[in-house]
């Protein structure tokens, strides 16, 4: 007899247009991969490009000619006191 333990996952159930579910079904059929497991590598990929943006408008805001600028050294030596 097998049990089968509940995932600890979190499960969301989301609607796709008919376009977007054959296009995530074909990707997921060449890699050779569940259409779930494609769905969270995207999501995950998605994630990560938008947390590059939100870093990226940081370093914008910081980034001007009067900026200062501190060593590596100094930096580190600021996280240890």
């Amino acid at each position: 007899m097998t049990i089968l333990m509940p995932t600890s996952k979190k499960r969301i159930n989301i609607s796709l247009p008919e376009d977007i579910e054959e296009v995530l079904t074909l990707i997921a059929k060449r890699d050779g991969v569940p259409v779930a497991t494609k769905a969270f590598q995207l999501i995950e990929l998605a994630l990560e490009i938008d947390e590059d943006e939100v870093w990226e408008k940081i370093i914008a805001e910081r980034d001007t000619p009067d900026a200062v600028f501190i060593s590596h050294e100094e930096a580190w030596r600021g996280l240890h006191h």
